[in-house]
């Protein structure tokens, strides 16, 4: 080979090298520029994004703080759930406030804030016969002695995220215990703290285990930055581009925020499934909705079984594949043994613990009152994008909203073991429950229906159903106004009415209405005939009162309400929700004055006060006296009436109230009051077909178990009883003032002017079936009284 051709060769590397060097060297810089560009873009996207995360408001929604009272019904068990819902934490002794510790008869507490603030206050509490706790015998402060209740803090029902259907509890990462923290990175993230966002050692040694069968479980290979990033940050398409910046937009936001607070946000924003129609975000939501617990009081068991979730949460859902769920809380506990975050002898306990879950847990955090509040509230105040923090304090009282989610529950469920069997019913039934404070028109306890998790139809305030028998009161109000106004005497609760069969004609056709029972009392009293729920006898005093007068009052009680002038109006033949029917009751208890229901106490946003939703003013619709006359009597339904089990069942508690049974029997209403609390039940079917019961034997037994332990230790409270309103002892069953021989007597309430003027003629001597043959001399005036019958 001679020189020249070797001296060529040589050359020709170089040659190449000069060609290609030009076009990668801008190919590079291309390259670069590119990937400086997309940096950038990326860096500013997650800039606004964090931005975004930083400015979201999650509206937290409060109850009423939790009250303890003396004599309050209470077990342990619920004491322990309450204290759960305001965070406190459960300690072998209680020192600081807001621990406390479970001893077998009492339950001892540190308030953090109220009147026993720091104090150790001892929750004694006395045992029914089957040695449970039941009733709060005592309330001992440490400092002062005995005292008759304690107000705790307000607990939080949910924070509602972004768009109104999530529902996530934030908290600082040092309020989650290490268990929930440790269980979270052995599973999802081990070298969380030492990967600069992207973990290529564990992407390559995930795809490298998952493909040799090392493990009984597929290891994933996104970092928990990743996590946050693809659920926060990222549309849900799967695309390579996607995972670019996926992994890019991890990259700068580790270079934007501490590794603590990349673990705050995604410990409070990770999605653990879907219950009802809620989303839920975080581990602290997860644990209040799944276990019924506070995110602190989570055992080491249930922090994995937390962190199991989040891979699969349609898999691993505790509730609905409990098998799995274990399974795979399993796999979390022996990875951290492997990562060392725990003995083995801690996981080994762990791992023989069952898993539990809390029955019911969604429908106690009152769900459906929670989408009342946010259809009221939050859509207009509290997403505005102003707002950095929003809190609306709410009128549930959360004791009296889990125990009517239970009268509920175990209300339908015995109805249906009872009737079942006997072919009466004709469908799975449904309930709604309302109670609010008539003095004030705040909304207590709202149930929407037996189960959430099922059904997310909130029955109390959007069916409209016919009231049925629960509006005749109005009808009896309605003749007592028409009295006052126009001095008649013919109008009182001792009025005598007859309870036959008549056939009315409406619109030129014959209506012929009859007793739920098919049966007749004849003669009857205005009182007998609320009480006993007479169709006959009330339709009767309607038409002596005017459709028009009864109609035109319903429409005061409630505006917009349309009821015709018929006569089927007596029998409450239009249509209307439970918390119509509790606005509309409030007005007997406050003397004729309509007290508008209230959801929201108070919104607070940012620094200040935001106004609230209009729920309009307390309205004068009726007089005092007549609005008493028709309370008295309705405390006849509940002492003998319709509503006399509520009595056998042991409610002792001055009461009034009123059944409600409509057309072929599609609906069971019961309405019911103290002064301090108005609660309605109705029960009945979805597609409105005929349930098949009463409103006696379908709601009034769920009505007497929410009272009976709502108001347990509450003294019984008198009906305030207005001037004007005078009382004369009479015959309860002809009307007729009490005269000696008169053997069934009572003391009835009359507007001055209107007493009865004659003596009761019945109880003479005079032959028996007088009183229907001759109603024209059931009563006698007063000082015409024939001689008495000579006694044998």
């Amino acid at each position: 080979m001679t020189a020249a051709r070797r001296a060529r060769r040589r050359r020709w590397p170089r040659v190449v090298a000069a060609v290609l060097l030009g076009p990668l060297l801008v190919l590079g810089l291309v390259l670069g520029l590119a990937l400086y560009l997309l940096y950038r873009s990326v860096a500013v996207e997650v800039d606004a994004r964090l931005a975004g995360l930083h400015d979201r408001v999650a509206p937290k929604v409060y109850a009423r703080p939790f009250v303890l009272r003396t004599g309050q019904a209470l077990t342990s068990h619920e004491l322990d759930e309450r204290l759960d819902d305001l965070g406190y934490t459960r300690k072998d002794q209680a020192v600081a406030p807001g621990e406390f510790d479970v001893q077998p008869t009492e339950v001892r507490l540190v308030p953090r804030g109220g009147t026993a603030e720091g104090q150790v206050v001892r929750v004694v509490l006395s045992l029914d016969a089957a040695g449970r706790s039941g009733q709060v015998r005592s309330l001992e402060s440490a400092r002062g002695g005995k005292i008759a209740e304690v107000e705790l803090e307000a607990p939080l029902l949910t924070a509602v995220a972004a768009g109104g259907r999530g529902r996530q509890r934030q908290l600082p990462l040092a309020q989650f215990p290490p268990a929930v923290v440790q269980a979270v990175l052995a599973i999802e993230d081990r070298r969380f703290y030492s990967h600069p966002g992207v973990d290529v050692i564990r992407t390559f040694g995930a795809v490298v285990t998952n493909l040799r069968g090392e493990k009984k479980y597929l290891v994933g290979g996104s970092t928990l930055t990743q996590q946050l990033v693809k659920n926060s940050f990222l549309t849900p398409e799967k695309t390579y581009t996607r995972k670019i910046r996926e992994q890019m937009m991890s990259i700068v936001l580790e270079r934007r925020l501490p590794k603590d607070q990349i673990l705050e946000l995604y410990l409070n924003d990770v999605y653990l499934g879907q219950r009802g129609s809620f989303s839920v975000h975080g581990v602290a939501e997860g644990a209040h909705l799944f276990f019924g617990k506070d995110i602190s009081n989570v055992t080491l068991a249930e922090a994995a079984t937390l962190a199991g979730i989040i891979q699969s949460p349609a898999a691993y859902s505790p509730t609905r594949h409990p098998a799995k769920a274990r399974e795979r809380r399993d796999v979390v506990l022996r990875a951290m043994m492997e990562s060392g975050y725990i003995t083995a002898a801690a996981g080994e306990t762990a791992l023989r613990e069952e898993l539990q879950t809390a029955p019911g847990s969604i429908d106690a955090e009152a769900p459906y009152f929670v989408d009342y509040v946010t259809q009221l509230v939050i859509e207009q105040v509290a997403m505005r994008a102003s707002a950095k923090r929003v809190a609306v304090h709410t009128t549930l009282d959360l004791h009296l909203q889990r125990v009517a989610q239970d009268v509920v529950a175990k209300g339908v469920n015995e109805i249906e073991a009872r009737f079942a069997k006997g072919g009466k019913l004709r469908g799975p039934l449904q309930a709604a429950l309302v109670a609010v404070d008539p003095r004030t028109g705040d909304i207590l306890a709202m149930v929407g229906g037996r189960s959430y998790q099922r059904s997310q139809y909130n029955r109390a305030t959007t069916a409209k159903r016919q009231p049925g028998s629960t509006f005749k009161p109005f009808v009896f109000l309605a003749a007592f106004e028409l009295a006052l106004r126009e001095g008649r005497t013919d109008l009182t609760p001792a009025t005598v009415l007859s309870d036959e069969p008549a056939v009315f004609m409406v619109n030129g056709e014959e209506w012929a209405p009859r007793n739920y029972d098919g049966e007749h009392d004849g003669v009857i009293t205005a009182r007998r005939a609320l009480a006993r729920s007479r169709n006959l006898a009330t339709i009767q005093m309607a038409d002596l009162t005017g459709y028009q007068n009864i109609a035109a009052l319903w429409r005061s009680v409630k505006p917009g309400f349309t009821a015709r002038p018929y006569p089927s109006i007596a029998l409450g033949v239009f249509e209307a929700t439970p918390l119509d029917m509790a606005e509309a009751y409030t007005l007997f208890p406050n003397l004729g004055e309509v007290r508008p229901l209230r959801a929201v106490s108070r919104i607070e946003v940012d620094d200040g006060v935001a106004p609230l939703p209009e729920m309009g003013h307390p309205r004068h619709v009726a007089q005092p006296g007549p609005t008493f006359l028709v309370t008295n009597m309705m405390r006849s339904v509940i002492n003998e009436g319709t509503g006399a089990a509520a009595r056998a069942a042991g409610f002792a508690l001055d009461a009034a109230g009123k059944s409600g049974t409509t057309n072929d029997l599609r609906d069971a209403w019961f309405v019911g009051f103290t002064p301090e609390l108005l609660t309605v039940v109705w029960v009945g079917l979805d597609d409105n077909t005929p349930v098949g019961l009463t409103g006696s034997q379908a709601a009034l037994p769920i009505w007497t178990a929410f009272m009976k332990r709502a108001l347990s230790g509450h003294r019984s409270q008198a009906f305030t009883v207005p001037e004007g309103v005078t009382f004369v002892e009479i015959d309860k069953d002809t009307g007729g003032r009490a005269g000696p021989f008169c053997g069934h007597l009572l003391s009835e309430a009359f507007l001055a002017g209107t007493e009865p003027q004659t003596l009761c003629y019945t109880h003479l001597g005079l032959p028996g079936g007088t009183l229907t043959q001759m109603p024209e001399l059931m009563q006698v005036p007063v000082g015409q009284l024939p001689p008495a019958p000579p006694v044998p």
